[in-house]
């Protein structure tokens, strides 16, 4: 535990310079700026990044000293569920962080439609830049596309798992985490396609943003009750 403590003690210290530093970005004078600062979405992102495993290690911790372990049989319906619990989390993890690029290059404001971007599945402009790697973390259109894409996939991700939940006997917090997730999961998209809609008003993109939190929470939650009990 000292050595976890020390840990979390080390990310905080990492976490202030990365704030730093990505405040640095946008003292910097660049000349298509128009007077408007704006920080770099690679740091941003990597700030974010860094807040958000700091969040989890945090969080796990606590709920590790807070919540007893259950004693689950070792069932290959369990390990199942549990991989595919590591997965879901994984997916809101990287919904969560794409989402930084969303707010760093405003792509919010690119498109702002929905299920379709414009009048089509996938717009012209997707792959505008050259190479074509820039695309995924500088034309704004593919970063909208990409926050789009992780996000259906980590809500059907998450409806999956829920329902794998329950074909398998779960203790009842077990299966309250489950339903918990679910329901987070649809608010936070219901949250997202608002946001889009009514072109990113700032109170309703912060609570997007607090959205992926608390569904980040759920995940861990879950990851939480279905943890190996060692022996």
């Amino acid at each position: 535990m000292k050595g976890r403590v020390l840990g979390l003690c080390g990310l905080v210290c990492f976490q202030g310079l990365l704030g730093w530093y990505m405040v640095k970005s946008g003292l910097e004078e660049k000349p298509d700026s128009h007077d408007i600062p704006r920080v770099s979405q690679y740091r941003l992102a990597a700030h974010l990044g860094s807040a958000l495993v700091l969040y989890c290690a945090s969080l796990w911790t606590s709920l590790s000293l807070l919540l007893p372990r259950h004693r689950l049989p070792e069932t290959r319906q369990l390990l199942r569920l549990r991989r595919f619990a590591h997965g879901a989390a994984g997916l809101v993890f990287l919904t969560a962080l794409s989402g930084a690029f969303v707010a760093g290059l405003d792509a919010g404001l690119v498109y702002n439609s929905f299920p379709k971007m414009g009048d089509s599945w996938i717009p012209e402009d997707l792959l505008a830049f050259s190479p074509v790697l820039r695309n995924v973390f500088e034309n704004p259109t593919m970063v909208q596309f990409d926050h789009r894409v992780l996000g259906v996939t980590s809500v059907t991700a998450i409806t999956v798992l829920y329902f794998l939940s329950r074909r398998i006997p779960l203790p009842g917090r077990t299966r309250m985490a489950a339903v918990t997730l679910l329901a987070l999961a649809y608010t936070q998209v219901a949250l997202g396609i608002s946001t889009l809609l009514t072109y990113v008003p700032t109170p309703l993109a912060a609570t997007h943003q607090a959205g992926s939190l608390a569904l980040l929470s759920g995940a861990l939650w879950l990851l939480s009750e279905l943890r190996r009990v060692a022996k």
